[in-house]
């Protein structure tokens, strides 16, 4: 019998990206979903789509109350929570001198306090359940780079939420996990090279794999892998989990040798196009009210 039958996943920033490609993959393995974001829209057209086994919570991750709200929700709705994957996350464009300040704060409690909201209101019944919990990180813990301090600093955050995390509850049965993407071909990703040409001048001038984009379906494959044997860390790639070994290097004056050179004229060509949209976020995230949509 599959390991995830009949398991209640709870998934935030499901509406959209890697956030629905886990629901769908976990949803075809016989779970039932708690599926949360603030983009009530498609939250909605997706769920039907999928069919039974499945309720929805709009929710703002930055609030505790309305995160507790969308657990107390699954909780009514299928008795209690066994994995709770923490997902929704958003960027910002700009240098730490030309990003807006309310768009970096943004970040922050999305990718960070939105995480440990969702995790604290869950992690009651992942307990009872002796469940899973795995927090959505990035490469970027890794290896930073210009113009995206506020994304790096909150999944550096996240990862060390995570390692603090999974101390506090193993003892109690509880696994945690965090995940560690390189680029993937999400919305968040898409929007970036859409509207902001010193974003592809950068990827492109990365080596070999580190410039490439992955889809969505592989990037899910390998988080319901992980997901089904409760991972410690999910790397996608696989090569991503050797930036975590490397870290000591990458965060190096030889690591960083190559973004240092791009940095002279790709930092204020960053700020020059983020000057000219008139927004530190993508229009689809101002559209949403600086919302919270998968990472």
């Amino acid at each position: 019998m599959d390991s995830l039958a009949g398991k209640v996943v709870l998934v935030t920033g499901a509406a959209h990206g890697i956030g629905a490609e886990i629901a769908r993959r976990l949803h075809r393995r016989g779970t039932r979903l708690v599926l949360v974001d603030l983009d009530a829209e498609p939250l909605e057209t997706f769920a039907a789509d999928l069919g039974n086994r499945v309720v929805t919570a709009v929710a703002d991750v930055t609030d505790l109350g309305s995160t507790e709200a969308a657990v107390a929700t699954g909780v009514d709705a299928f008795g209690g929570i066994d994995v709770v994957v923490a997902n929704a996350g958003i960027g910002s464009y700009g240098s730490v001198l030309a990003v807006d300040p309310v768009a970096f704060r943004r970040v922050v409690d999305v990718n960070l306090v939105g995480a440990f909201h969702t995790v604290r209101a869950a992690l009651p019944s992942v307990l009872d359940r002796r469940g899973y919990v795995l927090v959505v990180s990035s490469a970027a813990a890794y290896a930073p780079a210009p113009g995206m301090a506020a994304y790096d600093a909150s999944k550096a955050g996240v990862e060390q939420f995570a390692n603090a995390l999974r101390l506090e509850v193993a003892h109690r049965g509880v696994d945690v996990g965090s995940a560690h993407m390189a680029w993937i071909d999400t919305p968040l990703v898409r929007e970036a090279k859409a509207d902001l040409g010193s974003f592809r001048t950068m990827l492109e001038a990365l080596p070999g794999p580190l410039s490439r984009t992955v889809s969505v379906q592989d990037c899910g494959e390998r988080f319901e892998n992980g997901i089904a044997r409760r991972a410690r860390h999910i790397d996608v790639p696989a090569w991503v989990g050797w930036m975590r070994r490397l870290r000591p290097v990458l965060q190096s004056r030889l690591g960083e040798r190559q973004v240092r050179r791009l940095a002279p004229e790709l930092v204020p060509a960053t700020d020059s196009e983020v000057a000219a949209l008139g927004r530190s976020v993508s229009a689809r995230t101002r559209a949403l009210g600086d919302g919270h949509t998968a990472g």
